[in-house]
């Protein structure tokens, strides 16, 4: 039999709702009169401070996500395949496309009611048929922790690697090595929990700041290049297309290319994660999620542009002696000096993005735990009593994050792999919750509660629109990025996800069927 009572009792309407806060939950901790009914109705007990309000979580959204910074940071496979016009034209439709992902995660984070850590395993289990909600929510969780692992090891190993082609500008003689450079990343990965262990009070209170210097800094190095930066023919910018890694067919070219936008959009559900910690989540998470993709969409457009403009050959950026060729660009426009200051600009907000970063991956690995869904599951979720935090599910992920640099010393084409799942592993649970959703629409819709953000009538086809579109960057994400294909520059994060995806099944069978039950299962009846 399928869901529909067990969804009917699951959910409830929130016309009647008090939005104000009662007197005895009107505090820092324990949120609004709305979040206490929610964790209620789920069957969660309220660990976490929630002070996180409105606008931190903005702030949270839009610092974490980074998009102007990873877009500059992060951009040699676009330059190689697509060149300039290739980058402004898949970042375009890469927007647009993963515009109707963020709709319909930010309505599903208010039509789940009760906000929890959990994300998008949490949404499956809510909105699944009764027979595979189990299966599909615990593979779903195992994939979300993958890819937010991953996630978070990539970003510390960005930042020591810029590092080290900084001090190649300051050196030319320097000869990175990658033992040097996974010490920087230790040294990042320290910093971080550090931060989101010892510092996590002021991580509320300093949100605003977070924010404003996100913004300031974009302001400094798009005035920078813009002033002091030579001028590219917008003609070449806009309308010529380029291949240097071997690929005779343009447009296989620029679907390989895209994936350099993509990656700076991923994790635009970050705030989701940190539910259980925002003040009135139900109302302000998916405000935070829908506003933070678009305001830094937006200045990573301006970036691109600028960037773009600034850059006077695509095969001097990628030669470049650093690896990076947003690095070169800076070399165009300022002294050495001025190349490391302003690329320092672009690293603080960077790793700012990798501690916040780690703290949503430490609470929707805590959140899986929390429902079995992960082995040592008691030590994962357990709450320091007094810090009120993941304590132990932020030193594992730091942990991981070492684990995973390492393997960078002996290979990097493997490192490269585990990071380019990242993409795979998220989109998997993209596409799994938003069908899930759109199931429940078209079969069962008087199951679905009233939402608190929604997309209106238009749900159903931006729902659509947003599965096909994630179909389409799955399918993408697992090709070569060069040919020939060797086994260095194979794309291997392939195998690595058919391997992950199997071994979820496995512990499934053996571990997860006997002891997971699912998020709804706890749902209290009304």
């Amino acid at each position: 039999m399928d869901s529909i009572n067990m969804v009917k009792h699951a959910h409830h309407s929130l016309e009647d709702e008090v939005d104000e806060p009662s007197p005895v939950k009107d505090c820092r901790d324990l949120g609004t009169h709305s979040d206490h009914n929610d964790m209620n109705r789920m069957g969660k007990v309220q660990e976490f401070k929630r002070n996180l309000r409105p606008l931190a979580a903005l702030s949270f959204a839009s610092v974490l996500q980074a998009t102007w910074e990873f877009i500059l940071i992060s951009n040699s496979q676009v330059l190689e395949n697509g060149g300039m016009a290739g980058f402004v034209w898949t970042y375009i439709w890469t927007f647009v496309g993963f515009g109707f992902i963020i709709a319909s995660l930010s309505e599903m984070a208010s039509m789940q009611v009760a906000p929890t850590s959990g994300g998008q395993y949490h949404w499956v289990s809510e909105f699944a048929s009764a027979r595979y909600q189990r299966a599909l929510s615990y593979i779903t969780g195992w994939m979300s922790v993958l890819a937010w692992q991953a996630g978070a090891a990539s970003g510390s190993f960005l930042t020591g690697t810029i590092i080290q082609g900084l001090i190649t500008v300051r050196d030319p003689s320097y000869a990175p090595k990658t033992w040097r450079g996974t010490l920087l990343v230790f040294s990042m990965i320290l910093l971080i929990y550090v931060f989101n262990v010892y510092a996590a009070r002021w991580v509320s209170p300093i949100q605003n700041i977070l924010l404003a210097l996100h913004i300031l800094c974009w302001v400094v190095a798009v005035t920078v290049l813009w002033a002091m930066g030579p001028r590219q023919d917008a003609k070449m910018v806009f309308t010529e297309f380029s291949s240097s890694a071997g690929w005779s067919n343009m447009g296989v070219a620029l679907m390989i290319g895209q994936l350099s936008a993509i990656y700076g959009s991923l994790s635009s559900d970050a705030t989701a994660h940190m539910s259980e910690e925002v003040r009135d989540a139900s109302r302000y998470v998916p405000l935070a999620i829908a506003w933070g993709y678009i305001v830094n969409g937006i200045l990573a457009f301006v970036v691109l542009i600028t960037l773009l403009f600034a850059m006077p050959s695509v095969d001097a950026a990628l030669n470049d002696p650093t690896g990076f060729p947003f690095i070169y660009v800076f070399k165009q426009a300022v002294s050495p000096t001025g190349v490391n200051g302003l690329s320092a600009i672009v690293l603080i907000p960077v790793i700012f993005s990798n501690i916040l970063f780690n703290a949503s991956t430490a609470r929707q690995t805590y959140a899986f735990a929390r429902d079995r869904g992960l082995p040592f599951a008691d030590w994962i979720s357990k709450v320091h009593p007094t810090r009120r935090i993941p304590v132990n599910a932020i030193g594992l992920s730091c942990i991981i994050s070492g684990l995973l640099s390492l393997i960078n010393i002996g290979s990097d084409t493997a490192f490269n792999a585990i990071i380019s799942l990242n993409v795979a592993a998220l989109m998997w649970t993209y596409a799994v919750s938003i069908s899930c959703m759109v199931y429940r629409k078209l079969l069962y819709p008087e199951t679905l509660p009233t939402p608190r953000w929604t997309l209106g009538r238009h749900g159903i086809w931006v729902n659509l629109v947003a599965l096909a579109y994630v179909a389409f960057a799955l399918f993408w994400s697992f090709w070569p990025t060069q040919v020939p294909v060797t086994r260095d520059n194979f794309n291997w994060s392939v195998v690595l996800f058919v391997g992950n995806f199997a071994i979820s099944v496995v512990m499934y069978i053996v571990k997860g069927r006997k002891e997971y039950r699912g998020p709804v299962v706890d749902v209290k009846r009304t």
